[in-house]
């Protein structure tokens, strides 16, 4: 289970940046608060916010125009936000996507004497609990995936490798994700699928979207 996250009454109006002439770039120190604030944000539809774009540790306020920012900004220290839990998603939870995977990534092994598991029950761990879709990052098609079994925390390699293989399913934090495409990463990779995450020909190109349920399944 996650711990409830103890807000401040307010975050000061300096964590309210201002991003170009455009957009406000929200800053915090959890996720928990990011997804909080992000729902609190869509649930205004304050006037002049054209998008919002939720990160692991920002929010970006995309504005229709220019001479938006102090106005927004102010409405934004006015606005009530309630606090949110990043709980292990329930295992009978309704799955939207389900992923087939091959477990034989190159840290594998490291993450199980990381989390003092066997490899078998890290991939038990990995499948058995389903993710859900906090948001999207990084590239076209990458999901940051939230909810899952707390003991698969692990921290991002100390070195980056330079081209991560399109498909890899990696851990780093309290996230898992998957690679749409080689690009260079420092997640902890622990294993490979075939499923499409990025497919322009697709009414909605990304695989997996914000608040889908997502389930991991050995091949």
């Amino acid at each position: 289970m996650g711990a409830t996250l103890a807000f401040p009454d307010l975050p000061k109006t300096d964590r309210f940046l201002d991003y170009g002439d455009c957009a406000l770039l929200l800053q915090f120190e959890h996720t928990a608060e990011v997804l909080a604030w992000t729902a609190a944000l869509n649930a205004a539809a304050l006037p002049g916010v054209l998008d919002i774009v939720p990160a692991s540790r920002t929010v970006l306020v995309k504005l229709a125009a220019p001479g938006h920012q102090n106005d927004v900004r102010r409405r934004l220290t006015k606005l009530s936000v309630e606090p949110q839990e990043i709980e292990t998603t329930a295992r009978d939870a309704a799955v939207d996507v389900v992923i087939d995977v091959v477990y034989d990534g190159p840290d594998l092994a490291e993450v199980a004497e990381r989390t003092g598991l066997t490899v078998a029950q890290v991939i038990n761990a990995h499948t058995a609990t389903p993710w859900r879709v906090g948001f999207g990052g990084s590239t076209p098609g990458f999901a940051y995936l939230i909810g899952g079994d707390p003991r698969l925390q692990v921290p991002r390699r100390a070195e980056l490798r330079d081209a991560v293989p399109a498909g890899s399913v990696a851990l780093a934090g309290q996230f898992s994700g998957i690679y749409p495409r080689q690009w260079p990463g420092g997640w902890q990779l622990i294993g490979r699928t075939d499923a499409v995450l990025w497919d322009l020909g697709r009414p909605d190109p990304a695989l997996l979207t914000p608040g889908l349920t997502v389930q991991f399944r050995a091949a």
